[in-house]
């Protein structure tokens, strides 16, 4: 199993189905525990964003990297408090 974002929403879509589902719908109880357990899979991606902006890292790639779009500008990162551009480490 994937352990990334694309998968998380799958399996919450997967979710919502099973709950329209008129002939055999999931338990609520059960579909409380995906959302409540999704939550905290969520929060924990948000904190690992923030490390990642503040300290310039990729990740552990539950959250995919950003993609540079060709022609546009990389941007730059902040490297011990000041701005740097390209992705050398001085």
């Amino acid at each position: 199993m994937s352990h990334s974002i694309e998968e998380l929403r799958k399996h919450l879509f997967e979710t919502i189905e099973a709950l329209k589902d008129k002939s055999k719908p999931m338990d609520i109880d059960r579909a409380k525990t995906i959302a409540d357990v999704a939550q905290v899979v969520i929060n924990s991606a948000k904190v690992e964003v923030d490390f990642m902006r503040m300290r310039g890292d990729k990740g552990s790639g539950f959250v995919p990297p950003e993609k540079q779009l060709p022609g546009t500008p990389e941007r730059p990162r902040l490297v011990r408090g000041r701005a740097q551009s390209g992705s050398s480490d001085d």
